[in-house]
């Protein structure tokens, strides 16, 4: 499995993203699935304290083991837990992770990562506290998640005044069908020196070919579970069509779309890590498949022409 870099981390260009864990996949298909990215050369695992109401860091924990001191482990903190539990303020900083260890049965976060920017906190409180945490060895790199390329600037800022260590990564939605992150955030990456960790790579599964227009949700498949009008948004007959093309032309060249859709993040740069869910050994094994392709010049050109990259007011 080839590697890349966030900050002084070392991560499998495929990871395994472990939001299904605790929730949609059982306790022991969840242990299952880490083993099975194990063997396939995965190293880099990421969570958050919120994914299956708190046990998908139990569950990643208990899965790793004697592994844990040869992968990198990611979580996240500042979405609400409770009501109680939430946001980015230094004191609650110091408790969500000491939660987060506590139930990953671990010493240390790889990467620790604010969920999502918090309105209420001064960003340069919250950098502050991450870096007391990398001073006491509870973390070696923090990351963000949700922050707008203003954001990425703002914090920036924050730690080179605060003198601090700064976010080494961020982690926003980006796949084939949501481009948005080509408008400016992967521009402010590489200016920035930041690695950028796409989530929802697949679209909820959308980019795996296995909706068709017109049908419901296959029973047990993500989708199934989202409010109809979000079905509706994501199953949209015109992104359907556009998924039927990039099917066929992953097929072409004895691909799935899906091994398409990471291939594609690849090709990027700036992407690390491509972290897709998933529900069982099978899934995780094709993920990683799609490491193997190198997509040409040629090939980034014919994608571009069937989903067109995005412009400004767009």
């Amino acid at each position: 499995m080839p590697t890349r870099k966030i900050g002084s981390l070392e991560v499998s260009v495929v990871g395994l993203g472990c939001n299904n864990f605790g929730g949609r996949t059982s306790d022991e298909r969840s242990l299952e699935v880490v083993a099975a990215a194990l063997d396939a050369g995965i190293t880099f695992f990421d969570t958050a304290d919120i994914y299956g109401g708190t046990r998908s860091e139990e569950l990643l924990g208990k899965a790793l083991g004697r592994n844990r001191a040869e992968v990198v482990v990611a979580t996240k903190f500042g979405m609400a837990v409770d009501d109680q539990r939430q946001g980015a303020r230094p004191e609650y900083v110091k408790r969500a992770l000491e939660d987060s260890l506590r139930r990953l049965g671990t010493d240390h976060v790889d990467l620790y990562q604010l969920h999502r920017p918090d309105p209420a906190t001064p960003i340069g409180a919250t950098l502050v506290a991450l870096a007391e945490a990398v001073q006491e060895g509870k973390v070696r790199e923090i990351g963000c998640s949700n922050f707008s390329a203003a954001q990425l600037r703002e914090a920036h800022e924050a730690a080179l005044a605060q003198g601090v260590p700064g976010f080494a990564s961020v982690q926003n939605e980006y796949s084939l069908l949501h481009r948005e992150p080509e408008l400016e955030v992967l521009a402010e990456c590489e200016r920035l020196g930041m690695a950028f960790i796409p989530f929802y790579p697949l679209m909820a599964g959308v980019l795996t070919g296995k909706y068709r227009p017109g049908r419901p949700p296959p029973p047990g498949a993500r989708l199934a579970g989202f409010a109809p009008e979000r079905q509706r948004e994501l199953l949209a007959p015109d992104r359907l069509a556009v998924v039927d093309q990039l099917e066929a032309f992953a097929q072409h060249r004895g691909h799935t779309v899906a091994e398409l859709a990471i291939a594609w993040l690849l090709a990027r740069p700036t992407v690390a890590s491509v972290i897709a869910g998933a529900t069982s050994p099978e899934q995780v094994q094709a993920n990683v498949k799609a490491a193997s392709w190198a997509l040409g010049p040629g090939e980034l050109a014919e994608v571009d022409r069937l989903v067109p990259p995005p412009t400004e007011g767009r």
